[in-house]
């Protein structure tokens, strides 16, 4: 199969043939129809994710049609349209028996546990717990971004934040993640506000529901509070930055929620944080990791409805020859929308 695949962390991957996988007994074989190139596979390529062996092949949100099934699969067939969760849980430990397959303790992960979705094919375990029928309205390329970045949101907004009606909402960073937050949030009856240094990014995010737009290089935190009356009622860092997070913080009213979305890695892995204001008004950290397969039905639920609609924040579609590039420039520049691999 065709693949990208890097060999040294930080070295330009590439386009190279590499044998097609096999099933295991309680798992499927996808072939890939659509990808994303997320700003977590930059993390990987550049070396944050200590999980990854070399040579490596990323790519974690993913759709496409199952081409090889396990012998004790019991759900799926060949042909069947799905996508899956960036975290597959084991379906044996604590957390999964729990139903949190998103913290399961042996988890798999596509794109960083094992070889993942840039590429034609791509197993996925325990297929049974982690595959997620699409419906047929659904096209690849916006199925391929609900795997990460809408349906991390997804979690983060509902039912991290528990976002009702009326509440004030911050969105720090309206790249992919971002966005879905401000759409999911808005979906919600939340009055949400968008923080972020491109204009464009602010303009994207009122279309999708934003009542008002945050230029990041001005005084994030006194204009929030300014415009919700006391600040934000629950708060999310989609970036993963120190500057995000601590405004994310401090932007709250008492007994706020903040939500940290964003990965922050290297050397922003121990970032300092604002722990008088988290004391003294009684702040809420919270962190949001994926969504477990399970929870897909309410999610899709809204999409099938119109409540949602993924398909605006898919920007660019490129082919496989082009992912090196994308992937190398993640941290430069991050493009309108979620970039997707829909040729391969």
């Amino acid at each position: 199969m065709k693949a990208v695949l890097f060999e040294k962390f930080q070295e330009a991957p590439k386009i190279v043939s590499v044998a097609d996988p096999s099933p295991e007994a309680h798992g499927v074989v996808l072939k890939v129809e659509a990808t994303g190139v997320c700003r977590s596979d930059w993390h990987g390529w550049m070396g944050h994710d200590s999980d990854i062996e070399l040579p490596h092949i990323p790519g974690h949100e993913l759709a496409g049609v199952i081409a090889a099934v396990g012998k004790d699969v019991k759900n799926w067939k060949v042909g069947d349209r799905v996508t899956v969760p960036f975290i597959c849980g084991c379906g044996s430990c604590s957390e999964c028996h729990a139903g949190h397959q998103q913290v399961c303790l042996h988890q798999e992960q596509p794109g960083f546990t094992h070889w993942g979705s840039f590429a034609e094919y791509v197993p996925i375990h325990q297929a049974d717990l982690n595959v997620v029928a699409l419906p047929d309205a659904t096209d690849f390329a916006t199925a391929a971004s609900l795997g990460c970045r809408f349906a991390t949101s997804f979690r983060a907004v509902i039912d991290q934040g528990k976002v009702s009606a009326g509440q004030w909402v911050a969105v720090h960073g309206c790249g992919g993640v971002g966005l879905s937050a401000v759409m999911i949030a808005s979906a919600a009856g939340a009055n949400v506000i968008g923080v972020d240094l491109d204009p464009a990014k602010l303009a994207l995010a009122k279309d999708l529901g934003a009542v008002a737009a945050i230029d990041g290089k001005d005084d994030v935190v006194d204009a929030i509070k300014e415009i919700t009356r006391g600040g934000a009622h629950v708060s999310l860092d989609a970036l993963g930055h120190p500057a995000t997070m601590t405004n994310s913080i401090l932007c709250l009213r008492p007994r706020g929620k903040h939500i940290q979305v964003g990965l922050m890695l290297g050397d922003h892995a121990a970032p300092a944080v604002p722990m008088p204001k988290i004391v003294g008004q009684e702040i809420e950290l919270l962190g949001s990791h994926g969504m477990q397969a399970h929870r897909y039905g309410a999610m899709l639920d809204m999409v099938e409805s119109g409540k949602l609609d993924p398909a605006q924040l898919v920007g660019e579609r490129i082919n496989i020859e082009a992912a090196p590039e994308a992937l190398m420039n993640m941290d430069k520049f991050q493009s309108i929308g979620a970039t997707v691999i829909t040729s391969f």
